[in-house]
């Protein structure tokens, strides 16, 4: 009866949210995109290509971006203000772009299987993009860098913590304990003025099929099955290709193929398993290339072939989506995720996510709220239920601070509770 009643509270503050603000947003009549109406501080304003806002230009226009913070500190702004002079030199001189950040994670569960209710772990990132050909030009360049270290600060990082709770999935996406890795070393060539241009490389397929403006597990939701799509089988970090078209301003045509058993911690091994793949294609609309991470539908098909050494089936699946933003502010979304792959390919054989960001002022303070269902491909497990909410608080121009708590209704694996709560406590300094 209270999982009942909790879902249905959701469901019900999900839906009356939704109305109320977009009958705010359509009664202000704002209709300048965010990309246009945003101020950046050394000019790293363009949208990426392909990427989503964790792809190395992505957090680079994500993390240049002025804020509008709580608190102002002048000191300490001015005491930063060569570092930032630099960055500019480098950018005007050499098309050079560098930033970083540092992020950490708290999570603490409700009730734990086996006694262990407590992760954390932190995240230090630095991303470059330098652009060498074309860059009087519209067909850019530009080799992508993306490095991380990656460290726990107790014997279990937000990314381990789910069976804790007899949960399926991922409580804390990418806050793991692999100390230094390469996520992103690749080649990005715009090709035709903007509209055309590949990829090729290493690259997380998780960066690239399926963008929307909240995947972004730095700034937005935490579990797994929310950002992404437990129906979809992902590999992790990997070598393969990405090509896309734009037909006209609004439509769009892209797919790619990256290694099936790429891992982010595999020492930039090259197809260390063979010849096994996982491919996809994407056709979507958006309003223009630069409104694409506000305003956006898309259908997304995928493959996996089977990984002999690792024995694990194929598995197909098709993804629909739609994300739309409404006077900057509000921005619903929705995600449907069909597969075929059997337990070890996939978490999820079906799953429905509905949600939304808003920020309280924009480029400020940000709510979200999500929920998703997924059932496992496993009919011996129960279908599992996510909400997730979160507050990012911009306390200063470069640093957040996000408190944020899921409940996990029906863990599949854990036969003694039915509800598991996970507070999570989230800070971030960018630089």
């Amino acid at each position: 009866m209270a999982r009942a009643a909790a879902t249905a509270f959701a469901i019900y503050l999900l839906c009356a949210t939704f109305t109320s603000t977009v009958v705010a947003a359509e009664q202000e009549n704002t209709t300048v995109p965010e990309s246009t109406s945003r101020r950046y501080e050394i000019g790293y304003q363009e949208t990426p290509s392909f990427g989503g806002p964790n792809s190395p230009a992505g957090q680079l226009e994500r993390d240049d971006t002025v804020r509008e913070p709580a608190f102002e500190f002048p000191a300490i702004y001015e005491f930063t203000e060569p570092w930032r002079n630099w960055k500019r030199e480098r950018l005007e001189t050499n098309g050079l772009q560098i930033a970083g950040h540092y992020t950490t994670l708290y999570q603490r569960l409700s009730d734990s299987i086996d006694g262990e209710d407590k992760a954390s772990s932190g995240v230090l990132r630095a991303i470059a993009k330098w652009t060498l050909t074309g860059r009087d030009t519209a067909n850019t360049g530009s080799l992508n860098a993306m490095v991380d270290y990656r460290h726990a600060f107790r014997d279990l990082a937000p990314s381990e913590l789910a069976p804790e709770a007899g949960y399926i999935g991922v409580t804390g996406t990418l806050y793991s304990d692999v100390d230094w890795v390469v996520v992103n070393l690749n080649w990005e060539q715009v090709l035709a003025n903007g509209y055309g241009g590949v990829l090729v490389g290493r690259y997380d397929p998780n960066d690239y099929m399926n963008v929307h403006g909240f995947v972004n597990p730095w700034e937005t939701f935490s579990n797994l099955s929310i950002l992404l799509d437990s129906s979809v089988a992902f590999p992790d970090a990997g070598w393969g290709a990405i090509g896309g078209w734009r037909f006209t301003d609004q439509w769009y045509f892209s797919l790619g193929f990256n290694d099936a058993n790429g891992k982010v911690d595999d020492n930039l091994d090259w197809f260390d398993g063979g010849a096994e793949f996982f491919s996809w294609v994407e056709i979507g609309l958006s309003p223009s290339q630069a409104e694409r991470w506000q305003r956006k539908f898309n259908v997304s098909l995928w493959h996996v072939d089977e990984r002999d050494d690792a024995g694990i089936d194929s598995g197909n699946g098709v993804l629909v989506s739609g994300h739309w933003t409404f006077a900057n502010r509000f921005g619903p979304f929705l995600k449907l995720g069909l597969s075929d792959g059997a337990e070890q390919v996939v978490i999820y054989e079906k799953s429905v996510t509905l949600g939304f960001t808003w920020e309280i002022a924009p480029d400020a303070d940000e709510i979200g709220f999500a929920v998703n269902w997924g059932e496992p491909p496993a009919k011996d497990l129960s279908d599992q239920t996510t909400l997730e909410a979160y507050y990012r608080f911009q306390f200063a121009q470069n640093f957040a601070i996000t408190p944020s708590l899921q409940l996990l209704i029906d863990p599949a694996l854990n036969p003694d509770d039915d509800e598991v709560w996970v507070f999570g406590l989230r800070m971030r300094l960018t630089f």
